[in-house]
């Protein structure tokens, strides 16, 4: 998942049982439903995992541009062929950022901070200087707590005055606030920073990394941006000595989707699933999106048999953990006539969160999630038959953010109503959603959300948190088997579900007998080279 800010929104808790007004689509295949979700194991799935964490653990990762990704996608080709599909993988360019940035603190009480989890580098609009830099650490005008404030309350950095105490060639830590992160940096660059830190504020919402944007034209020393937790540990030991270094490689390398289809069905009326199978660089990725890719994994093997009255295709996407690429580069290479063909998009990233919600995409906008001319219709048809799964099995359920910040994003954007399952990122869980689905409040929904401690070993994880967590739940590494067990089924219920009927999203009704489908390795569109998967 690409959102490295705040958390999906989270709207309206349903407490177990509570049924939706609508069903979504029919009820008329509830024994086959009942046999797809039950031939959908909880360790075939955590199998997948297993394997691409064996493909971490000999690569270093699986992010796109880099072997890990590589061996990610022969994996799933692999097992797509065993079990009868003819994959197809598709190849596009994209720009790969190679992060070799550090923030350390020497002295006293020596740290080294963690890239992508503590820290990131600058990302302005003119670039990110790149270069080492070891000085004294000032504190700029610093609000420390800065909980209860208003957003957008503090003015560190924004006068030249703030740097009056700044040690020539030293580092200038400062706060996020009233001027843009540009001003900041070119103003610490004048008063003669050799290098610059720029904390997130610090207020709920204002505490995790985000990307630094802006004009920054004539900045010349390494920039880095850290969470509000990063700045306050640097500011609390006094006299310290930082070392500021921004070092990264930017190329255009390949990546690859992988797209697989029923043999059986309607080609005129298909219907999309995918999962991003990429992760972030230096971690295994296994609930983000391990988790996703393994579930759509097992559904997509468990239905090779199937007769389905619609076309059911199976996407795992690439470099979506860069911007969203891989699904933005299929939708763009569809002809109007393959955007046609598609019913609706399913899609599932992060469906085992360790200290776990139940989130549906907010289809109908009940809980005022997104603006309601993005929505396309039909998603809340979607959205009914995921609530009345959990409804079903006496298991919560909450709206999330439909706002287009996963791979369903691009689909949306041309008109395909869409749907998925989000189990919670970077956010912290309530203590209302603590009473109903367990676990620990005020604590990430994801602790190791975009971290290397996103693995199955448990390795370097914060131990207290972890043991908390296991006193709730039944948990393998970084994955909640309850969570992953439960949205495993969804995933492969609603597949099958909108296989057989697409009539509450679109108007298709089903026809009397399943409908025989015309070639398959459709819909990839003309934008990029074509593979048929090596054996």
């Amino acid at each position: 998942m690409t959102t490295i800010c705040a958390g999906f929104a989270i709207a309206t808790l349903v407490a177990a049982g509570a049924a939706p007004a609508s069903a979504g689509s029919r009820d008329h295949d509830d024994r086959s439903t009942k046999k797809i979700t039950h031939a959908v194991k909880l360790k075939a799935v955590l199998d997948h995992l297993e394997e691409l964490q064996e493909v971490s653990d000999e690569h270093g990762d699986r992010a796109a541009g880099r072997p890990g990704y590589a061996a990610s996608v022969q994996y799933v080709v692999t097992q797509l062929r065993r079990a009868g599909y003819d994959p197809q993988v598709q190849e596009f360019p994209f720009d790969y950022v190679e992060e070799n940035s550090e923030l350390i603190r020497v002295s006293p009480e020596a740290r080294t901070f963690e890239q992508g989890t503590d820290f990131l580098r600058n990302a302005f609009d003119t670039g990110s200087p790149e270069g080492t830099v070891t000085g004294p650490l000032t504190p700029i005008d610093l609000v420390v707590p800065a909980a209860g404030l208003p957003p957008n309350s503090n003015t560190s950095g924004c006068e030249a005055a703030d740097f009056a105490d700044l040690e020539p060639g030293g580092i200038a830590l400062m706060q996020r606030g009233t001027c843009g992160f540009a001003v900041k940096a070119l103003n610490a660059q004048a008063a003669g920073a050799g290098g610059v830190v720029i904390m997130n504020e610090g207020q709920t919402d204002r505490t995790g990394l985000i990307n630094m944007i802006g004009d920054a034209t004539g900045l010349a020393i390494p920039t880095v941006f850290a969470t509000s937790a990063t700045g306050e540990d640097l500011a609390r030991v006094a006299g310290s000595t930082v070392t500021v270094t921004v070092d990264y490689v930017a190329e255009t390398r390949s990546a690859y989707n992988v797209v697989a289809e029923t043999r059986k069905g309607d080609d005129s009326n298909v219907v999309m699933a995918g999962a991003h199978l990429d992760g972030v660089q230096d971690g295994a990725g296994i609930n983000d999106n391990g988790t996703g890719s393994a579930a759509l994994l097992e559904t997509a093997i468990q239905m090779r048999h199937a007769k389905p009255n619609n076309t059911v295709r199976f996407a795992w996407w690439g470099a979506e953990e860069s911007g969203l690429l891989g699904s933005e580069h299929y939708v763009a290479a569809l002809s109007p006539d393959e955007l046609d063909d598609i019913a609706l998009y399913l899609n599932f990233d992060m469906v085992g969160s360790p200290n776990y919600m139940f989130g549906v995409y907010d289809g109908d906008n009940s809980s005022g999630t997104a603006d309601p001319e993005t929505i396309p219709p039909g998603s809340d048809a979607i959205e009914d038959v995921f609530e009345k799964f959990y409804a079903d099995r006496g298991e919560p359920f909450q709206d999330t953010e439909f706002s287009g910040r996963s791979d369903y994003g691009p689909f949306i954007a041309v008109g395909v109503p869409a749907g998925g399952l989000f189990t919670g990122a970077e956010g912290e869980k309530t203590a209302e959603e603590a009473a109903l689905y367990g676990g620990v409040a005020g604590a990430a929904y994801d602790p190791c959300y975009h971290a290397f401690c996103d693995n199955l070993r448990g390795d370097g994880q914060d131990v207290a948190l972890y043991d908390q967590l296991r006193e709730h739940y039944r948990l393998v590494g970084n994955v909640n088997k309850h969570a992953l067990d439960v949205n495993s089924d969804a995933i492969a219920a609603a597949t099958w579900t909108f296989a057989y009927d697409t009539s509450t999203v679109n108007g298709v009704e089903p026809p009397r007998r399943p409908h025989r489908g015309h070639g398959h390795g459709k819909g990839l569109g003309h934008g990029g080279p074509l593979h048929r998967a090596s054996r």
